[in-house]
C-alpha cells in the first residue's frame, strides 16, 4: 500500500516544535491568532483588554490588565470582548522549561496546577514592568547568542516569580449547570488528546479514570454528569474516539498495525486488534486492505 501523508501542520507549529517556545505580541488591533497543538505548551500571557475566559468548569470575566497561565492539561477558551486588545503570549513546552535541571513538573505551580486559579489582576506598575520582560524575550528569541534559551527560561522564571508574589483572583461564575459544564470539559479534553501525531507519543489519557484525575473531580461525579447531559457512559465517548482516529490513522499513514496501536495506548497490538474488532466488527487489517 503506498504510504499517504499524515495531517499538515502549520509551519508556525512546527518552528513551536522544533524551538520548544515561542514569544509574540498581540496586535492592536486583536489579531493575534495563532495556530499551535495546545496540548503540548503552557501558555504565559500579558493582556490588556476586556475578556472573559473559560477555565476548566469555571468562567472569570476580566477588564483591564491580566496575567493569564495557561495549562496545556486542562481545556480553556477566551471570548474577547473590547474592539481593542494588546498584550503578549509566551508558549512553551515542559521539556524545554525543565532543560536546565528543573526537576519538578509544572502541574504543581500554584499557577499552572489543576483547580488552580491562573489569572491575575496587573497594576499599572506592574504591567510595564513585565511588558519589559516580554520585550526582552521577543529580541532574544531572533538573536544569535549561543545561551539564548537559558536566558528565556530565566525570564519566564522571572514572570512565574512576579506572579507568585501576587494574590491569584478568585472572582469567577459557576456554571449554573453543574453537569453540563463538567461534560463539555470533558469533551474538549477528550478531543484535544486528537490527532496523534507520532507513533513515539502514545495517548495518556486512556480510561474514565485518567480524565477524572486530570479534571480533579471523582470518576464517579464524571460519569453521572457525562451520562446525564449526553446519554452515553464516559468509557463510550472515550472507545468511540479512539475508534475514530484509528481508521483515521489506518486510512492517512503509512504506520504498521503495532505503531498506530502502541500510539493509542495498547499495550499490545493483540489488544489493538481484539477492541478494534468488538467495535467494529472487523479487524485493523481487513480495513486497510478495503482502501488499497
Amino acid at each position: 500500500m503506498e504510504n499517504k501523508i499524515m495531517r499538515s501542520v502549520s509551519e508556525f507549529n512546527n518552528e513551536l516544535k522544533l524551538k520548544g517556545f515561542n514569544v509574540f505580541q498581540i496586535e492592536a488591533d486583536g489579531n493575534a491568532t495563532k495556530t499551535y497543538s495546545r496540548k503540548d505548551f503552557y501558555k504565559i500571557c500579558l493582556t490588556t483588554g476586556k475578556s472573559k475566559i473559560h477555565y476548566a468548569d469555571r468562567s472569570f470575566e476580566q477588564e483591564g490588565t491580566i496575567l493569564f497561565f495557561g495549562n496545556p492539561h486542562i481545556p480553556y477558551s477566551w471570548e474577547t470582548i473590547s474592539t481593542t486588545y494588546v498584550g503578549y503570549t509566551c508558549l512553551f513546552s515542559e521539556d524545554f522549561f525543565k532543560a536546565s535541571d528543573r526537576s519538578e513538573s509544572l502541574q504543581h505551580s500554584p499557577l499552572f496546577k489543576i483547580g488552580g486559579t491562573p489569572i491575575l489582576k496587573i497594576t499599572e506598575q506592574q504591567r510595564h514592568f513585565l511588558n519589559s520582560i516580554f520585550i526582552k524575550m521577543i529580541e532574544e528569541q531572533s538573536s544569535d547568542y549561543a545561551y539564548k534559551d537559558d536566558l528565556i527560561r530565566n525570564y519566564i522564571n522571572l514572570i512565574i516569580h512576579e506572579a507568585l508574589k501576587l494574590q491569584p483572583s478568585e472572582q469567577y461564575e459557576q456554571n449554573k449547570n453543574a453537569a453540563s459544564r463538567l461534560t463539555s470539559v470533558f469533551l474538549e479534553l477528550l478531543e484535544r488528546q486528537f490527532p496523534v501525531e507520532s507513533a513515539d507519543k502514545p495517548l495518556q489519557l486512556k480510561t474514565a479514570q485518567d480524565y477524572a484525575n486530570n479534571l480533579n473531580v471523582h470518576v464517579n461525579y464524571l460519569n453521572r454528569a457525562v451520562k446525564e447531559v449526553t446519554g452515553k457512559s464516559t468509557t463510550t465517548h472515550i472507545t468511540e474516539r479512539v475508534v475514530t482516529e484509528a481508521k483515521a490513522l489506518l486510512h492517512h499513514t503509512g504506520w504498521n498495525i503495532a505503531e498506530i496501536a502502541y500510539a493509542l495506548g495498547f499495550e499490545y497490538p493483540t489488544y489493538f486488534n481484539n477492541f478494534f474488532k468488538r467495535i467494529t466488527g472487523t479487524n485493523p487489517k481487513s480495513l486497510r486492505l478495503q482502501e488499497v
